[in-house]
């Protein structure tokens, strides 16, 4: 069993940024690939990031060279550091943990953490 804390969410203008992190519980958390996603109201939940537990990332077309993906197995937590952020980045943000590998569908994660707001004003 693993849970998931997410934190770091707020209100931040355009243009600046928010570090979003998530801390996870048991002692398998190295072997998991770990995600972000978001889902905006009216949305459906979309993966934002992921890295794999060697430690290979990915990021969606959207967070490509602004948002940065990383994990601490020793202290059991990812982050991810979302720089110029823009309107459209509004969503409430999960963390999610996934045995086998980053996939952008969501029934393939077998954790996930109970969400963090982000609110980017223009």
């Amino acid at each position: 069993q693993v849970q998931l804390v997410e934190s770091g969410g707020g209100l931040v203008q355009a243009g600046g940024s928010l570090r979003l992190s998530c801390a996870a519980s048991g002692r398998t958390f190295s072997s998991y690939a770990m995600a972000w996603f978001r889902q905006a109201p009216g949305k459906k939940r979309e993966l934002v990031a992921g890295v794999r537990s060697g430690g290979s990332t990915y990021y969606a077309d959207s967070a490509e060279g602004r948002f940065i993906i990383s994990r601490d197995n020793a202290k059991n937590t990812v982050d991810l550091q979302m720089n110029s952020l823009k309107p459209e980045d509004t969503a409430n943000y999960y963390c999610a943990a996934s045995r086998i590998g980053i996939s952008m569908a969501s029934g393939n994660y077998d954790y996930w953490g109970q969400g963090t707001q982000v609110t980017v004003s223009s």
